[in-house]
């Protein structure tokens, strides 16, 4: 019988990638990490010798610990957590048990060196449209739910991100960016490891949105039209941004959750 304090891996699968996903605390030991040195979508490494320094930052959230097994560490940390007021759980089987069931992993060397305050940094062209909304909000929902967005003139980008230690992207002649007929989220959702049925449907709406080929899907005129609409209601980047993450939200449960459902008004009146 599985304890109240533990989480399945299969329903921490249904919570990545959703605006209420817990924190997810990677505590495996250096030893552990290397055998396989990636990190469970969303989550970020933190040693457990050191939770009365980073407990803070959970003030208001739930957790899920996750270690090698599942077992000393994980439950240990949960528990000093739980005594500090900050629901947790562990996740049953620990990382050990997410990758032998192939789930999405991110590789850590894909990752760009975080700032002080252990959060990634991103540079881009102001006035985004579609890829440049889309791949911010894959980053905070499976990669690191801190980024930080930098939206600059786009003579800038290369420059900011230079002086600034922030990683551009959807830029000319950067890693991050579009390879031949991909655009740059294809490219994210492939180098970060989370290519799942419903990332891989919702990247090719967004491709097909952004690189005005709207026959690739019946859903990219849509997201089209949206995101071009939301453009012209936000004159700042970043509030344009924070709308979108939900008009982004709304197409991922679709692609996961609802690709087989339809929506009719039937009428009300008799027979004749």
């Amino acid at each position: 019988m599985s304890s109240p304090t533990m989480i399945s891996i299969e329903k921490l699968a249904r919570l990545i990638g959703t605006p209420n996903s817990p924190a997810l605390i990677d505590v495996r030991n250096d030893e552990d990490f290397e055998l396989d040195p990636r990190l469970i979508p969303g989550s970020a490494r933190r040693s457990h010798t050191d939770i009365r320094n980073w407990r803070a930052e959970l003030t208001g959230r739930s957790a899920i610990i996750i270690c090698h097994h599942g077992s000393k560490l994980s439950h240990g940390t949960a528990a000093w957590l739980r005594h500090e007021g900050v629901p947790s759980e562990v996740l049953d089987g620990g990382f050990e048990a997410w990758a032998a069931a192939g789930l999405p992993a991110v590789p850590v060397s894909k990752l760009p060196k975080p700032d002080p305050q252990g959060r990634t940094v991103w540079v881009t062209r102001a006035r985004p449209k579609i890829d440049r909304i889309a791949c911010p909000w894959l980053i905070r929902r499976f990669v690191d739910p801190h980024a930080v967005f930098l939206y600059v003139t786009p003579s800038e980008v290369q420059a900011v991100g230079e002086r600034f230690d922030a990683e551009p992207f959807d830029i000319e002649d950067v890693f991050w960016s579009h390879r031949g007929e991909l655009c740059t989220f294809d490219v994210m959702v492939e180098e970060f490891g989370l290519a799942s049925e419903a990332l891989l449907r919702l990247a090719t709406i967004i491709r097909g949105a952004d690189t005005a080929r709207l026959d690739l899907a019946p859903q990219a005129p849509g997201l089209l039209a949206a995101s071009l609409g939301l453009s012209r209601i936000y004159a700042d980047d970043l509030a344009q941004l924070e709308a979108g993450m939900g008009l982004y939200d709304a197409f991922y449960r679709w692609c996961r959750d609802a690709t087989d459902e339809t929506h009719n008004w039937p009428s009300s009146k008799a027979a004749a």
